[in-house]
C-alpha cells in the first residue's frame, strides 16, 4: 500500500513516534510502577481527604475515566506493593474503601516531585510562550482523535445495524 501523504503531515506522524518513544516516558518507568498504578495512587491522594476511610472503586474509576473492573486490578497490584488498603465501609457493608498507607503517601509524593521537575524542565528548556502552545496544540491534538474515534464507533455501529436487518 502506498501512502500519499503531504509533507506536513509525514512529519507530524514522525513527530507523534518520536514523542511516543520520548525519554520523559522511559524515565517515569525507571522511576517504578506502572503509568495507570502512579495515575491511580495522585487520584487517591489528591480526592481523600485527612482522616477519611478513603474513596471508592467506583469513585475512582469516575475519576481516572476507566471501568470499575480496570480500578479492581490496579488496586489489588498496588495492595501487594504496600501502597494501598482496603477497609470495608461499615455504613455500607457491600462498600469496600481505598487510601493510601503511609508507604504509598511517600511513593505517590516522590513520583510527583519528580514529575514536576521534569515538566518543570521543559518550561525551562521551551519557555512559557512555547509551552503554552504545546499544551494548546497537544490538548487540540487529542480532541481531534477522540473526535475521529467517535465517529469511526458510530460508523461501526451504524453499519452493524444496517447488516443486521
Amino acid at each position: 500500500m502506498e501512502m500519499n501523504m503531504d509533507p506536513v503531515a509525514q512529519e507530524l506522524m514522525l513527530a507523534f513516534r518520536h514523542f511516543g518513544r520520548a525519554s520523559w516516558q522511559q524515565h517515569r518507568a525507571m522511576e517504578g510502577g506502572k503509568s495507570s498504578e502512579i495515575m491511580t495512587l495522585f487520584c487517591i491522594r489528591k480526592h481523600t481527604q485527612p482522616g477519611s476511610m478513603g474513596m471508592k472503586v467506583s469513585e475512582i474509576s469516575g475519576l481516572l475515566q476507566v471501568t470499575s473492573p480496570t480500578v479492581t486490578q490496579l488496586i489489588n497490584s498496588l495492595e501487594e506493593q504496600g501502597l494501598v488498603e482496603r477497609t470495608m465501609d461499615p455504613s455500607d457493608r457491600r462498600a469496600v474503601r481505598v487510601r493510601l498507607t503511609a508507604k504509598g503517601e511517600e511513593a505517590a509524593g516522590k513520583r510527583a516531585v519528580t514529575i514536576s521537575a521534569l515538566f518543570n524542565g521543559l518550561v525551562a528548556h521551551l519557555g512559557e510562550e512555547e509551552s503554552r502552545q504545546l499544551a494548546g496544540l497537544l490538548n487540540k491534538s487529542c480532541a481531534y482523535f477522540s473526535e475521529r474515534s467517535a465517529a469511526a464507533a458510530a460508523e461501526k455501529n451504524t453499519r452493524e445495524e444496517g447488516e443486521k436487518l
